[in-house]
């Protein structure tokens, strides 16, 4: 299995040093269109090369969706909190019933601590 994760990482190596030596042209990037920034007096802009650009926008993408997906899931975190809380509740109300005098029998113990 670890021969497989290296060969897939290898390959993935490869094509990313082939589309940055592919992509390797001068890409500028800017805030805002030519006409706004001359009636705004601003004119925010930065060249980078192309596989830079893409990059970027692909370590965005991924960081949105694992950003929305924490967000979509809270829900259920939460509902897992609260069951875990409840289960150490029982498990501390039925402690004392654990260690009775019944020989470990836990309905023998339910039963006599009634």
């Amino acid at each position: 299995m670890r021969y497989i994760r290296y060969a897939v990482l290898a390959v993935l190596a490869i094509v990313m040093v082939t589309v940055a030596i592919a992509n390797r042209g001068p890409l500028t990037l800017r805030l805002l269109p030519e006409e706004l920034s001359g009636l705004f007096g601003f004119s925010w802009q930065i060249t980078l090369p192309i596989f830079i650009v893409l990059l970027l926008a692909v370590l965005f993408g991924v960081v949105l969706g694992f950003v929305w997906e924490w967000i979509r899931e809270h829900r259920y975190r939460a509902e897992a909190v609260g069951e875990r809380r409840a289960r150490e509740k029982l498990e501390q109300q039925l402690g004392p019933a654990r260690t009775s005098e019944t020989g470990g029998d836990d309905v023998l113990a339910l039963l006599e601590g009634r």
